[in-house]
């Protein structure tokens, strides 16, 4: 029987979903962007590209992230560094996942076929539009399944902000419980509200992954090109 009055939080917990979402997109979006910028460095044959990448990803895939929070926030707060503590909370994610993604997306680019890059540079293809239009898609089916993972253990791993106040969940479950006194209720709701939020994002990615790896265009454009060509072949088949 729940015996805290949820009414009486539901504006401070919105609030804090919000603030969770937030600390998710903005991590998942620089930590992605970081993690490609890495795993092209890796690629490179230059050893001033791919040594300090490489030392990059060992460093933080052996660091705790509770560590890289303790060092944003309270590390470069002890030599006049001051960050905010959202800001130093997705800095934080972006840090730490990005060494991660940065193995996923290395992996996967060079998983593409050789003979892949062979054909895109006898078409006369530049290396941008290689990397765009040839190796990217094909990298994507192969990246996709380590992404989405690394997505969701991003989003709950946001509970570790907690420890510096972020104004996220679990920082706002701390509160209710110091003011009820129902621990064990407060940490229940929360935990569901994770769950209800992790299960679905978990399931609509492994059916955007199913509908990746069964070769559905993703774009509009490249839909709007595939019922051009799929009608092109029916008008042909119908007049032979």
């Amino acid at each position: 029987m729940l015996q805290v009055t949820w009414t009486d939080y539901t504006g401070e917990l919105w609030a804090a979903l919000l603030n969770t979402l937030a600390y998710t997109v903005g991590g998942f979006v620089g930590a992605a962007a970081l993690g490609l910028a890495l795993a092209l460095m890796r690629l490179s044959r230059t050893a001033l590209l791919w040594a300090p990448a490489g030392v990059y990803t060992e460093v933080f895939k052996n660091v705790p992230l509770l560590a890289i929070i303790f060092l944003m926030y309270f590390g470069l707060g002890s030599i006049g560094v001051q960050l905010s503590a959202f800001a130093a909370g997705a800095l934080s994610l972006v840090i730490f996942y990005a060494a991660y993604l940065s193995e996923i997306f290395r992996s996967a680019i060079a998983g593409v076929h050789h003979g892949q890059l062979e054909a895109a540079e006898a078409l006369g293809l530049g290396p941008v539009v290689t990397l765009t239009r040839v190796i990217f898609p094909q990298a994507l089916r192969q990246a996709l399944p380590g992404t989405n993972t690394m997505l969701v253990d991003l989003l709950k791993s946001t509970s570790l902000l907690v420890t510096i106040s972020a104004a996220e969940l679990m920082s706002q479950a701390r509160l209710i419980t110091s003011a009820t006194f129902r621990a064990l209720e407060v940490y229940l709701v929360i935990a569901a509200i994770y769950f209800a939020l992790c299960y679905p994002l978990s399931q609509a990615l492994l059916w955007l992954e199913r509908r990746v790896r069964a070769g559905t265009p993703l774009t509009w454009r490249r839909r709007r090109r595939l019922r051009q060509a799929t009608a092109l072949l029916a008008a042909g088949e119908v007049s032979a």
